[in-house]
């Protein structure tokens, strides 16, 4: 029958209350540092010993010393297994799937660690620990030579774990920098674009973008139409009419990989054209500045055979970000 002695059994008894602890902090106080404190060992400690606890639930199947090294060990490879399985699911690699698996891993285990405990004859009891603490001190000194300096540099390589986890966390990279540009149809879905056009008939799309750069942009959309032929990887650009530019400063928003996406800005885009043919409607993103060459771009002028052929050559090169639109213009 399980049982739970908390005067015996602090440790099982400590993992199940900080995981309802540590999913309360998370979801009602997720600004402060007690999400940190609970999160820590949740994360690097508690995986690993609660296996290490069903697996060898003996206190003469491993020194005291060796307990806590595998815990961290095992921990540290536990974790990222269960995100890995995750990545696999349609659940994915986000905050909730990871609370729920780590806290249901952390709990059965526990449960059944505390089970075996009590199958064994002389079971590991941290109840003391002073005494636990002795005896790990009293293991590393009863070790000579090669097992003790391998005793050495584990416990260094742990604590250094330890201290670099806590600087990543007390001072966190600034995340990728990247812009947002996108194409929606006329309904606001990436559908029904204006891909057939007569001479003189409006198309409408919309024009997103979201600023994920740090700091705050301005940024130059030109639109170009173009006809280019793509020839041994090279690219000939035909006939490329300016159409417009439009520009817009945006503030830094933070990409929201948990709730559901939103948009920072986008505008509702009408044009028409007067020639025909085979077309695609560039739309080349720049940030501060556009570029300086040719000066004072003419509204359907053709500046093919000039510098500004060079645009589109650095798009298709990805050089440039854009997105473009197949368009089929008729007579």
């Amino acid at each position: 029958m399980l049982k739970l002695d908390v005067r015996k059994d602090w440790d099982v008894a400590a993992i199940l209350v900080t995981t309802p602890l540590l999913i309360l902090a998370i979801f009602l106080l997720p600004d402060t540092p007690l999400r940190v404190v609970l999160g820590l060992p949740f994360l690097l400690f508690f995986p690993g010993y609660v296996t290490v606890l069903a697996l060898f639930p003996a206190r003469k199947d491993l020194e005291p010393i060796e307990r806590i090294a595998l815990s961290f060990g095992l921990s540290i490879a536990i974790s990222p297994l269960i995100g890995f399985g995750l990545n696999y699911t349609p659940f994915g690699i986000r905050l909730v799937p990871i609370l729920a698996c780590l806290s249901i891993f952390n709990v059965a285990i526990a449960l059944v660690g505390l089970w075996r405990r009590y199958q064994v004859d002389e079971p590991f009891l941290p109840f003391d620990v002073k005494k636990v603490m002795n005896d790990a001190l009293g293991s590393y000194r009863a070790e000579k030579g090669v097992d003790r300096a391998l005793t050495i540099i584990l416990v260094i390589a742990i604590l250094l774990s330890v201290v670099a986890l806590v600087y990543v966390i007390a001072v966190p990279r600034q995340g990728e920098s990247y812009t947002e540009l996108y194409l929606l149809g006329p309904d606001g879905k990436a559908e029904n674009y204006p891909n057939n056009l007569t001479v003189g008939q409006n198309g409408t799309v919309i024009i997103g973008l979201a600023n994920h750069e740090h700091k705050t942009v301005t940024y130059f959309i030109e639109i170009w139409l173009v006809n280019a032929t793509y020839i041994d990887n090279q690219t000939q650009v035909n006939k490329m009419y300016y159409y417009d530019t439009l520009n817009v400063t945006l503030d830094h928003v933070d990409a929201n990989l948990e709730g559901n996406w939103t948009s920072q800005w986008e505008k509702r885009y009408t044009f028409s054209f007067n020639v025909t043919g085979q077309y695609k409607l560039w739309f080349l993103l720049y940030e501060d500045a556009e570029p300086s060459e040719p000066a004072n771009l003419q509204k359907m002028v053709d500046y093919s055979g000039t510098v500004a052929s060079e645009r589109i050559s650095e798009a298709v090169l990805n050089h440039v970000q854009s997105v473009n639109l197949n368009m089929r213009i008729y007579s």
